[in-house]
Order: structure tokens, then sequence, then C-alpha cells
């Protein structure tokens, strides 16, 4: 034991010798040093799990973002808003959502590198930056999604060209002042661009080339793109539907030529197979009559509360938005009690699940879909007859439902080049006509509902309804007559 003692001398001398020793100190510029843009110094680099893709990794500059207090709020932001009230599994986040998205841009980015890196220029500062426009894409959103945007703004701001592409623009730039992110410029002005780049505000392109970097994450080209590729799988997986998809086949297939995105001419019917999941979700999902329902009450609530809470006026201010999130239902629950009260009971009822009744609905004609235009409560109330009850516009709701395959009328798939194989370098389009004639020839849905916002309603509501019918295309075009057992509960 005593060979392992030192002795007084022993700790005399090498506190001596320890003293002789220098170790450089870091300078202050290597302590606050960081990795340059588009760097993967994995000991910045922090993983997280995903449910639907696994093992996700960020990046030191994503992880800047992601730390924000404006991008932690997605976490508050349900992906399909009030849906899980009819899908109870619908509960994910435009968080997850935001993070899967920011996957998939680098995986497609990878994969472009990987079989034509050389040949397209793609370096660190292209893969950056599309990250990051997948990573951010989505946070501008408001409450409930789009139910903010496309429901209630439009109601409160007739005429609005609010959208939340260009939210998360503004709030891009808010963040990077506020938080001092380090990000030049020109960098950020690209992903800006990325982020509007399938919206109506879309802007020319700063990059004089690789135009086909703006069309992986918002891609206003065709339509196929990661975001795109997320939330379906994301929805359908939340929602307990089927999915027969496959994104990685589309991912795996990518291939750019003349600056643009092309795909195998095998690939033809998975890229319908996106399109047509995405219609089915939206007929299925995000339109179910029981949603609409729920997200018309909800719209009703919010307008009740919009004076008191200046909602509509946090939408024009990101240093306001930002503070805007799901959990608006609770500032309006825990209000003072002489305040909001139609408000509050719009909530309370949604609560007890005492929903708009849903009376019916019709499908337009196709030969009426071109000079279509939205039917209005007023338009209910005027074709009422005779009845023992008068409406008035505030008794009822409409919901008119658009589903299509994201071009409108239009077949996205025309806008889309396809290749023979990868030993040619020629690039082409392809018609239905060439690959099935099962394929649909409309590529739109019109779909008007009506509901009656009290019970007792519904008789009278269902009438004025079949007879706008009547009016305006010489039948009944919806597939069925109200229930008799809906209308007797309304007596």
């Amino acid at each position: 034991m005593g060979e392992y003692c030192a002795s007084p001398e022993g700790d005399s001398a090498l506190a001596a010798a320890a003293a002789s020793l220098t170790f450089p100190s870091p300078s202050p510029a290597a302590a606050v040093a960081r990795p340059r843009y588009g760097s993967c110094d994995r000991r910045y680099v922090k993983q997280v799990f995903d449910n639907l893709h696994g093992s996700i990794s960020l990046d030191p500059l994503a992880l800047q973002f992601v730390d924000t207090e404006e991008f932690q709020r997605l976490r508050d932001l349900k992906q399909l808003g009030l849906t899980y009230l009819v899908y109870p599994g619908a509960v994910h986040t435009r968080f997850e959502h935001s993070l899967g998205v920011y996957s998939l841009a680098g995986k497609a980015m990878n994969n472009l590198k990987m079989y034509q890196g050389e040949e397209l220029g793609i370096d660190r500062i292209d893969m950056q930056t599309v990250k990051l426009a997948g990573l951010l894409h989505d946070i501008g959103h408001g409450p409930f999604s789009h139910l903010f945007e496309h429901e209630f703004l439009p109601r409160v701001d007739p005429g609005s060209t609010w959208s939340h592409e260009n939210m998360s623009v503004l709030l891009l730039d808010s963040i990077v002042d506020k938080h001092a992110i380090d990000i030049e410029d020109d960098y950020l002005k690209m992903v800006k661009e990325m982020i509007i780049a399938s919206s109506k505000s879309a802007t020319t392109k700063s990059a004089k080339d690789k135009h086909f970097l703006y069309d992986i994450v918002a891609n206003g080209r065709n339509g196929i793109d990661v975001d795109k590729f997320d939330y379906i799988d994301r929805d359908c997986r939340a929602c307990g539907l089927g999915s027969n998809f496959q994104y990685w086949r589309l991912m795996e297939g990518m291939r750019v030529m003349g600056d643009e995105i092309c795909y195998p001419a095998k690939d033809y019917l998975s890229i319908h197979k996106l399109f047509s999941t995405r219609a089915d979700l939206h007929r299925t999902v995000y339109t179910h009559a029981k949603v609409k329902a729920v997200e018309l009450m909800l719209v009703d609530a919010l307008i009740a509360a919009n004076d008191y809470l200046g909602i509509s006026l946090h939408a024009n201010d990101p240093e306001d938005f930002w503070k805007l999130d799901d959990t608006i239902i609770k500032s309006i629950e825990t209000a003072p009690n002489n305040e909001l009260k139609k408000a509050k009971e719009i909530i309370q009822r949604i609560r007890r699940r005492e929903l708009y009744k849903f009376c019916n609905q019709y499908s337009v004609p196709k030969d009426k879909l071109e000079h279509f235009k939205n039917i209005t409560s007023q338009d209910i109330v005027c074709s009422q007859k005779s009845s023992g009850v008068l409406l008035k516009e505030e008794d009822v709701a409409v919901s008119n439902v658009k589903i299509d395959l994201t071009r409108g009328r239009d077949n996205p798939l025309e806008s889309i080049k396809f290749f023979k194989d990868f030993g040619c370098d020629e690039k082409f389009p392809i018609t239905d006509d060439r690959v099935s004639h099962l394929l649909p020839a409309y590529n739109e849905d019109r779909i008007v509902r009506v509901y009656a916002k009290k019970p007792e309603l519904v008789e009278a509501v269902s009438e004025a309804f079949e007879n706008l019918q009547l009016r305006m295309y010489g039948e009944k075009t919806q597939v069925h007559e109200t229930p008799k057992k809906k209308r007797m509960r309304s007596l």
C-alpha cells in the first residue's frame, strides 16, 4: 500500500511540477466559434426521433431556429385544427410536420447530390438553404391552421390577401433580428423565396440558375414537393387511414433535366396516386361534414371575440402574431364574465358536441363548374317559400367545399415532365389517355353543404336548400332528401 501513497515531499514535488505546466486558454473567438453555413460538424448536431421518419439530424443552424420561442409555438398548433374532435388520433402538430419536411428536404437533396452533384454543382449552401426552407415553411400559420387563413380572416376582413406563406417570411425576418441568428442576407433571401415559391405572391428567383431548388419544398411548377410527402403520410397515419402512396419511390427516381425535376415514365401512376390521395384526404378528413360543422362554429366564436381580443389585428404584425396559437380558446373561456358571452356559449356547445346540424349537400353539376359562385346564407334564406318558421341569415351556415388535384380543373400531371430511363436525355409530357382510361376525366369537385344552427330549424333549412337547387338547376341535385329522422328531431 505504501508504494501508492506519496510522501509530503512527493506532494510538494508534484505541486511544483504541475505549477510549471501551462495550458493555452481558448481565445474568445474560438470560444464562440460556430460552424459555417451548411456545416455538418457533428459536435453541434442533435438527433430527434420522429414517429414517421425515424431519427432526424438537426444541423447547428437549424437548431438555432428550432430553439426560438417562435418556432416552439408550433407545438401548440395542431396540424389539422379541430379535426381531432372527429378523428381522435389527429392531434399531431405543425412542429413535427416541420421537422419532417426538413428531413425529407435533406433526403431529396442528398439523392440529387449523389447522382448529379457534379453535373448540377450542388454544394453545402444549396443543401442548407433547401433544408431551412423545409423547416420554416409553416411558421406563419395561425391558430387552427388553415381555418384562420381561409375561414376566419375573410369574414372579418373581406378581400384580405393575407397568407401563411407571407407571414412565414415576415416572421423569419423577425426571428433572425430578434435572436441575432448569423445568416447571410443572400442565403436568407433564398430561403424566403423557397417558402413562397408555390404561393400567389411568389417573386422572381434571385438565383440565376438551379431553379429546380425552388421546387423541392413548395413546388409552384407542378405541385410535387416534400411538404405533401410528409403531410399526406402523417395525416393518413394519424387518422387511421391507409395510404398506398410511396413518396420514397419518387425521391429515388427524381432527376434534374434542363433545370427541372423530372420523373421516370413508369412512375406516372405513382404521381397520380399522390394527388388522388391528397384529394381523398380533403374529402374524407379535412372537409368531413362534422369537421366543417365544428369549424363553422369556431369561426363564429372567433368573430364574436375579435373586437375584445383584437385577434385579426395580430395578423398584421409578426411580433404580435407569433403569440397566437390554439390556446386562444382558453383565452375566450377565461375572459371576464360580462365579456364574450356569445363566443363562450358557442365554445361550450362545441365541448358538449351540440354542433350545427348538417342538413344536406349537393355536388355542383359538371357543366356548371366554370361559372359557379359560392352559395351564401342569404341565398338559402331567399329560397324559402312557405314554412311555419321564418329563417334569418344568422340561422344558417353554408360550407362551400372545393376538392381538386392542386390545379383546379386542370390536371397537374400535364405540367410534369418524364423520361424513358436514366440512359435517355429527352424529357416529355404524358397525357392520361396514353396510360389508362380509368383515370378521372374531371379534376375538380365543388360541394355545397348547408347547416342549421339550431335543431328546430333543420326542416325549414332543408326545404329552402331544396328550393335553391330547383331554382338554380331545375332539379334537386342532392343525392337524397334530408332523412325524416333528422327532420323529426327538429319538432
